[in-house]
């Protein structure tokens, strides 16, 4: 009762939570566009814009809203983001620059979420979008011109069919590669050398300088995944030293920063996420002070506006994962717990149809032990007898562990030397000799390997009996060797096999209960026609529930 009521309070937390996500998301991706558009149409520099502000304001709109379709439909956005690269290409200086940082972005969604055929659209249409928006007047489309712009659009691409990869891995069982921080650390140092590569030289720092503070902050995202509060740190205070040093430079290491906020804010308790959130915000304005005197209150909110979108992106992709894996583990439960309900429906089967049929044999036997047998036939029905009650003993057992597996269940077994001397002397009252020796050192092997060897002689000479029938002999060592539990069962051919009823799968039951426990069964037939099985378990192991 108590699981159930836990149970039924965890769903209508995840039906609230879906309900919550499903729609604020949307609107940071949309605010965070048009803040960037904003921000990126060089209107930060205190003094009106050129194009004028109702352009700025047109174009920051038509480039964000877009941005709210990104989880639904990737391709309509990244080709309209595409569009305005070339409609607004001459309207105003960097007036769609907005757009051309997120286009990429936007095409690596799409490599992400849809197929081959989809990117490879997007893509060449950022790309021709992107030669148009980056081309001057007058200027040649050279060789390295269509690198940068290639390489510009390439680079998500391969990160997002990456990424779809390894969902499909994941789905699959296999482990994650470590690809991904590889393309993490490659994409961060190409961003930052792209976007620092023209403040190398005619700095205290020179070339060397410069270009060490770039390629450092590109590497540390490769950690990101599994560093991210130390990332973040690091990035911090390579933009504080950059922004002393060269502050151009601090402008393109900031992006860096960001992204590992993002990263930061998905693993994060919120607590901490606050804490990098403050700290990212700390960074940003000392850079931005120091480049600016005139500081207001406008600009400390632009600031503190810019530095929430990836912490809120962050943050919203790591209540989705953690909502994924509970409802896994969730499925999981579900599935394990109608797996135990199957088992415990099935024993019930069973002790009923076996139980009706000992009981029968145990009335019967008994009936004939008062209608007056004497001799051998009388001993014969005494011992059915007692066999047939302790078999319906050990079914209710069995049957009450499996219907209250509690931490108080314990399951009946018996000794494992006397279940299987018992075993012995049953199939060499059947008329089969049977030599049984059990080595004094198996007594130092685990309780689980001597039970599971005792049913293992059970079934083979259940096997013997039925297959040789009498006249054969039968073998039966017990011994401990190399670390192993070994048990080995031999028969001679008999002269007239037990017209017994057989379900064809002893041999594979006992393999599959050896494998259970790690050890391996191998049987086979013998030159003289008899028939040899062998077992082996581990003396010591560890029983691991499933």
């Amino acid at each position: 009762m108590g699981s159930g009521s836990h149970l039924g309070r965890y769903r209508a937390f995840m039906s609230y939570l879906r309900w919550r996500v499903t729609w604020w998301p949307d609107l940071v991706l949309a605010a965070s566009g048009v803040a960037l558009s904003v921000l990126a149409s060089e209107s930060f520099t205190g003094a009106p814009p050129t194009p004028g502000w109702t352009l700025v304001a047109l174009v920051a709109l038509c480039t964000g809203l877009p941005v709210a379709f990104l989880r639904y439909r990737p391709v309509t956005v990244a080709f309209t983001l595409a569009a305005l690269l070339v409609v607004f290409d001459n309207a105003g200086p960097g007036l769609v620059d907005g757009a051309q940082i997120l286009l990429p972005i936007v095409v690596g969604v799409v490599a992400r979420e849809r197929t081959l055929r989809w990117t490879a659209l997007a893509g060449v249409a950022a790309c021709l979008a992107t030669a148009v928006n980056l081309a001057d007047p007058g200027i040649a489309f050279t060789a390295n011109y269509w690198y940068y712009v290639v390489g510009i659009v390439l680079l998500p691409v391969l990160v997002g069919r990456y990424l779809q990869g390894a969902a499909e891995r994941r789905d699959r069982g296999e482990e994650p590669a470590p690809l991904l921080d590889v393309l993490f650390a490659a994409g961060g140092v190409a961003y930052a050398v792209l976007g620092t590569w023209s403040y190398w030289d005619g700095h205290d720092l020179q070339v060397g300088g410069v270009g060490l503070l770039a390629v450092l902050s590109g590497l540390a995202l490769g950690a990101i995944r599994w560093l991210p509060g130390a990332v973040l740190l690091f990035e911090s205070a390579l933009v504080l030293v950059a922004d002393s040093l060269v502050p151009p430079v601090a402008d393109s290491l900031r992006v860096v920063l960001f992204v590992a906020l993002a990263v930061f804010a998905g693993q994060a308790t919120w607590r901490w996420l606050g804490a990098g959130y403050l700290l990212t915000c700390g960074v940003t304005l000392a850079t931005v002070i120091d480049s600016r005197s005139d500081m207001t209150g406008l600009t400390y909110g632009v600031v503190a506006t810019m530095v929430v979108a990836p912490a809120a992106i962050g943050a919203y992709v790591g209540v989705r994962r953690t909502a994924a894996r509970r409802e896994e583990e969730l499925r999981a439960e579900r599935a394990r717990s109608d797996r135990l309900a199957e088992r415990e429906r099935i024993a019930r089967e069973v002790h009923d149809i076996v139980a009706h049929h000992i009981g029968a044999i145990v009335l019967r036997a008994g009936a004939a032990q008062y209608a007056g047998a004497g001799g051998p036939a009388a001993e014969a029905l005494a011992d059915i007898r007692d066999t047939g009650h302790q078999v319906l003993e050990d079914l209710r057992g069995l049957l009450a562990v499996l219907r209250d597996p509690g931490p108080d269940a314990t399951l009946p077994v018996a000794d494992p030397d006397e279940v299987m001397r018992d075993a012995a002397a049953r199939v060499t009252a059947a008329g089969i000799e049977v030599v049984l020796d059990i080595a004094p050192e198996t007594a130092r092997a685990a309780l689980v390997a001597r039970a599971s060897a005792a049913r293992i002689v059970q079934e083979g000479l259940t096997n013997v009996l039925k297959h040789a029938g009498e006249g054969s002999r039968a073998t039966v060592s017990v011994t401990a060797e190399d670390k192993e539990l070994v048990v080995e069962i031999r028969n001679t051919p008999g002269k007239a096999p037990m017209d017994l009823p057989s379900s064809g799968h002893g041999v594979a039951g006992m393999r599959e209960r050896t494998r259970a426990l790690g050890g391996r069964l191998t049987a086979g037939p013998l030159p003289d026609g008899g028939w040899r099985l062998v077992a082996t378990f581990a003396l010591s192991m560890e029983v691991v529930s499933r």
